[in-house]
């Protein structure tokens, strides 16, 4: 391939597209005109990067089918989010959550130039300068005008072979977590740091329990729900600055300007079978204006979550019974 062709020239004015707009949006954001964690950015942008990759590709292939078009835009996508992984302009998990969108808008870009070229639109080089300009204009009106936060629950549930007293005592302090007890999870795949250890400084309402994740994440949950036996419910106390900055990435910091859980809490009940049924729930607030796309991120990574502390109680209650019946 040759650095003069128009392959070569799609893919490099791509990906210099999206670095100019990750440094663009980031300087502006600072004047409130705009932001990384936006419409703007996230969607409209990967569908100019699409663009341009199609629009000089047709310049040499002018038989390209749809499906050529969908995966060649993708081309300059996995450049410019590598080159922002290396430089550490993004980090691992940004890029994880940022992918699936920037893919499915850069192939919208990539049959949009298509349309336009293969009907031999007039000014075609002013198509593709508008679809360029479009998420720098819209980034200050969305920032300014658009606000969808939302707030949602998320709800998982897991069946253990002991009684409820046996499950209850798992819940407050949770002692040194080793790696094998935390099952192999998609969070762990993108960086989210694993959980070490909770402590309690007291029970009943008002008392304050610690958690200790990886790279030095420490959060607090007061609890507002005090019932044993039979729920444990808190609300959690985060400070974002206490968070290192190299643990979560600032987008998607816990307690931070975008993502904050709110309330959790663990409810126990008992199934026909004398099994505890054990609940986890946490309810999440979202800044973002992605709509369902954040919503689905959200639910994977708090349901995966979830998976992971509720298997580690339930291993945990599990080996404390056999322990006590092979003691008796």
């Amino acid at each position: 391939m040759q650095l003069n062709s128009p392959k070569s020239i799609g893919i490099l004015l791509g990906t210099l597209y999206g670095i100019f707009m990750r440094l663009f949006v980031e300087l502006v954001n600072a004047y409130n005109l705009g932001s990384l964690v936006s419409i703007s950015f996230m969607f409209l942008v990967p569908v100019a990067i699409g663009y341009i990759r199609i629009h000089f590709e047709y310049n040499e292939s002018k038989a390209l089918t749809k499906r050529q078009m969908i995966t060649i835009a993708w081309q300059p996508i996995f450049v410019f989010l590598f080159v922002s992984v290396i430089t550490l302009l993004e980090g691992s998990i940004c890029v994880a959550m940022a992918l699936p969108a920037f893919m499915f808008f850069a192939s919208i870009g990539g049959l949009l130039a298509g349309f336009v070229r293969k009907r031999k639109i007039k000014k075609a080089n002013s198509s593709l300068l508008s679809i360029a300009l479009l998420p720098i204009l819209l980034s200050p009106i969305e920032v300014n005008f658009l606000h969808l936060s939302k707030t949602y629950e998320v709800t998982n549930s897991i069946a253990i072979n002991a009684p409820i007293n046996v499950v209850w005592q798992q819940l407050a302090n949770v002692s040194d977590i080793k790696p094998q007890e935390v099952p192999f999870s998609l969070t762990q795949l993108i960086g989210v740091p694993k959980p070490l250890k909770a402590s309690m400084n007291a029970s009943g309402i008002g008392a304050v329990r610690t958690s200790t994740w990886q790279k030095g994440v420490v959060f607090k949950e007061v609890i507002t729900d005090w019932q044993p036996n039979k729920q444990m419910h808190y609300r959690f106390d985060i400070d974002p600055d206490a968070i290192p900055d190299d643990a979560l990435d600032k987008h998607v910091k816990l307690g931070g300007e975008y993502f904050s859980p709110l309330y959790g809490g663990y409810e126990l009940s008992e199934d026909k079978g004398g099994n505890t049924i054990l609940t986890l729930k946490t309810t999440v607030q979202d800044n973002t204006n992605f709509g369902v796309y954040s919503r689905i991120w959200g639910e994977v990574i708090f349901q995966d979550f979830h998976h992971s502390l509720l298997t580690l109680m339930k291993n945990r209650a599990e080996k404390s019974l056999i322990a006590v019946i092979s003691h008796n």
